[in-house]
């Protein structure tokens, strides 16, 4: 939503402004400018990068429309399923979630909290690192943080390569805009002598291309890199939420305090308070 508001405020107080100024809208609309501009950077940008790094940047679209689903809610489903977990193991034994691990989609506690359940990137993550610790090949806290951190890097990493590539582009389009420019300063010298209305329409053309090249960059390709940078730290924070919970699980501390530690390691704005988090447990 806020990416849709954002693209009405640019395009409205741009094109506002020009109108207000006494220009006309017609000017602008230059789709041979457009073509050579965004043409040239998505070649480039298909030069430069990988092709699993290509489809990232465009499965991130949905994301940026729909924002981050790493809210409160979800935060406090994923808690609220770590306490399950760690509180049947704790009665009943490590052993005791084997099947609850081996096939999650088919595990009663996991059902509970369906947007965790239908996250295959979360469930694996835990189902990962519970597998370790069921069968006893962790054998503390100190060798599961070593792996945790490990995975985390990586993730980090790999989750940065779609807004690093999309901030490429933006810092590349500027340039195309210029070329885009020269060409069209390149048709008005063939226009040379001819009516001056037709040469005016050639130099406004290539200036066009110019104010596109800078506006896409800034106010468009730009911000929306620095969204997916937003997006991917949000799901590497709440990968290090389930990897405290892991973590003083492993240490021995009781499946509340665990959570509580959990809960310690979201950020402000999401973090829900104590007596919520034990309420929406109690709920499920």
């Amino acid at each position: 939503m806020n990416v849709i508001v954002g693209i009405v405020l640019v395009l409205g107080c741009v094109a506002g402004g020009f109108v207000l100024s006494h220009g006309h809208l017609a000017a602008l609309w230059q789709p041979y400018e457009l073509l050579v501009i965004g043409g040239a950077a998505l070649g480039a940008f298909v030069i430069a990068n990988p092709p699993w790094v290509i489809k990232a940047a465009f499965g991130s679209i949905p994301s940026m429309l729909k924002g981050s689903k790493f809210k409160k809610g979800f935060y406090m489903d994923a808690l609220a399923l770590m306490y399950d977990l760690l509180t049947k193991a704790r009665k009943e034994g490590m052993m005791s979630l084997e099947a609850d691990v081996e096939e999650p989609e088919k595990s009663a506690i996991f059902g509970k909290y369906p947007k965790i359940q239908h996250d295959h990137h979360a469930v694996d993550f835990l189902t990962d690192y519970l597998r370790l610790m069921v069968g006893g090949s962790i054998k503390n806290s100190f060798e599961l943080e070593n792996l945790l951190d490990v995975e985390l890097e990586t993730h980090h990493d790999e989750a940065h390569q779609a807004s690093a590539a999309l901030t490429r582009v933006s810092d590349g389009l500027p340039g195309f805009g210029i070329v885009a420019a020269v060409l069209g300063i390149v048709i008005t010298m063939g226009a040379l002598g001819g009516p001056a209305a037709e040469i005016g329409h050639h130099v406004a053309a290539a200036l066009v291309g110019t104010f596109l090249g800078i506006l896409l960059a800034y106010g468009f390709v730009g911000p929306m890199a620095t969204l997916v940078e937003h997006i991917s730290r949000d799901e590497s924070q709440f990968y290090k939420v389930l990897k405290t919970v892991l973590i003083a699980a492993q240490q021995g501390y009781s499946p509340q305090i665990a959570v509580e530690f959990g809960r310690k390691a979201i950020f402000s704005v999401d973090r829900p308070s104590f007596r919520e988090l034990e309420e929406h447990v109690k709920r499920k």
